[in-house]
Parts: C-alpha cells; structure tokens; sequence
C-alpha cells in the first residue's frame, strides 16, 4: 500500500496494491500488520456501511465527542464522492481547514481520518456506497455535527441544493460548535 500525507495532519490517504487482469482485480482493502508497518495501529470496532440512491446526496459533517471520538478508514465500493475533512482540533495548525478527496469504486482510495476531524461527503452519482471502518463504537450522546454549508469554511461542495437528512439540516456552524470541542491538535 502506498501512504501520503496530507495536508492536513493526521489524515492518509491509502491507495491499495490492486492485482488486476481479465477476470477483475483483487486487493487487501485493510491489512492490520501493514497498517503497523507504516505506524498505524488501530483497533477499528466497527463497520459501516451506506448506500445513497441519489447523486447529489450529502451526509456530514459527522463528528463524534470525546471520550467516543472516531479514526475513520473510509472507502467507496461503488459509485464515487466528494470526500470532505474538515479539521476541528483546536491548537492544531490545520484547525478549521478542510481538505477534500474524490474516492471512487474505480480508484480504490481509502481515507485515514484522524479522531478531531469531522467527516462529510456528496455522492456524484447514484447508486454509492460508502463504507468505513472506525475505532470507538457509534454513541448518540456524543454524536455532532458542523453545517455543510458554513459560510466561513467557504467548502467547494459540487452541488448547491443537497440532498439531506433532517438531522444534518441542523447542525451549527463551526463557531457555534467550537466551544464543545476538547480535541487538541
């Protein structure tokens, strides 16, 4: 697997070693002792798993509290999205950028996203799956959100009129949401 850093710290983007000919391909999507090997050890305890009917669906910018904060390694198996990383660490030298990535069913490449991150994306074609693995099981409680469509993140989002949920028709603004924040960067 080839690893880059961006620009972001903390956040990898992973593209696996994919094996192809003229029955397919095959690759390890996830391999815990290459994971190691590159100084990732985590112990992910949860898999999920979306599917968005619709191009123009977007979901985030999903984030949960600590004690039950989240790494996220996050994929796409069929169609493909604009992934956005948004940082929300505060003291970090990236707190409040965001970095966004097209992941793809075709290009097979994997985001790493670090616990203090919050995490969205906008399907650019119907029929998308999405899914990821994480390190602390799904709490309600500390479950947030930062609006999509903040005006001071100022996020390229390939859609003005988004489809979605009522929940993240809600969430705050960055600066409405900073004063729960108790990552550090």
């Amino acid at each position: 697997m080839n690893i880059t850093h961006t620009q972001i710290p903390g956040l990898l983007m992973i593209e696996p070693v994919v094996h192809g000919d003229a029955r397919g391909f095959f690759f390890e999507s996830y391999n815990a002792e290459k994971m190691r090997q590159h100084g990732l050890d985590y112990v992910f305890v949860q898999d999920n798993h979306s599917l968005s009917v619709q191009a123009g669906v977007l979901r985030g910018l999903h984030y949960q509290l600590n004690p039950k904060a989240q790494t996220k390694l996050v994929r796409v198996t069929a169609g493909a999205v604009y992934d956005v990383v948004l940082d929300i660490r505060k003291g970090s030298p990236t707190y409040g950028r965001w970095q966004a990535f097209i992941l793809s069913a075709e290009n097979k490449l994997q985001l790493l996203v670090p616990k203090g991150c919050a995490h969205g994306f906008c399907t650019l074609v119907p029929n998308t799956e999405v899914q990821y693995k994480v390190d602390a099981f799904y709490s309600p409680e500390h479950d947030r959100g930062i609006a999509w469509n903040d005006p001071a993140l100022g996020i390229d989002w390939p859609t003005t009129e988004p489809i979605l949920s009522e929940k993240d028709k809600k969430h705050p603004t960055l600066a409405e949401a900073e004063n729960n924040f108790v990552y550090e960067g």
